[in-house]
């Protein structure tokens, strides 16, 4: 008897397990999901920013003289505005510090609005280092570490946490939502921004992300 009761609570722990397993694993799919549909949402303060990777190599390009470092982020045809006037940065590097600092910061903005225009994007000007969202640094860190893992188990919590709150704010309204006009509204207003929310992660789950820019 004592056997088959531990057979029976080994049996409930290792589908308990299962069940996390499994949220875990849909919640990294929802995660990869929304940075496919939402990654443009994000570029204009990343790509744009002095602590994004397009400037960050560009620096490294003009510290080495290699020019092929960027290309990447360009076009074939942007090439022949991004090449000649590479050059003539890299040639005053040397020279008056002021007027390169000027030449330099327009390199920058050029190869960053091309980069732009590949995406579909306007250029809003260049973002100061500090401006893009801990969430997308993460992104980058994962990338430069190497693996994925500690990046979706923060995230995954993220967005375990952002559907609880939204939760527990319709619950407690929904006790006292025909109180009161106020109270009522106050209620659908949760309550849809906490529908809308689930709703628009199943959609991605089902019908998966699109991508319309970068």
């Amino acid at each position: 008897m004592v056997t088959k009761e531990m057979n029976l609570r080994t049996e409930s722990t290792k589908r308990l397990q299962l069940r996390k397993n499994n949220l875990q694993t849909i919640l990294s799919i929802v995660l990869v999901s929304m940075l496919m549909l939402f990654g443009t949402l994000s570029v204009s303060a990343h790509c744009d920013s002095y602590d994004g990777p397009v400037i960050k190599e560009a620096a490294i390009a003009l510290e080495t003289n290699n020019v092929n470092l960027v290309l990447k982020w360009i076009t074939e045809e942007q090439e022949q505005e991004i090449i000649p006037l590479f050059n003539k940065t890299y040639g005053l590097r040397n020279g008056d510090k002021e007027i390169y600092a000027i030449v330099e910061k327009h390199f920058y903005e050029t190869l960053v609005r091309l980069h732009r225009e590949t995406e579909g994007a306007p250029y809003t000007g260049l973002k100061p280092a500090g401006t893009t969202k801990p969430i997308i640094l993460m992104t980058d860190n994962a990338l430069k570490d190497g693996s994925v893992d500690d990046f979706l188990a923060k995230l995954n919590s993220h967005i375990a946490n952002g559907i609880r709150e939204k939760y527990q704010r319709v619950a407690e309204l929904n006790k006292v939502k025909d109180n009161s006009k106020e109270q009522g509204r106050a209620y659908v207003e949760a309550y849809v921004d906490y529908t809308h929310t689930v709703e628009a992660i199943h959609d991605i789950m089902e019908h998966g992300g699109g991508h319309a820019g970068h």
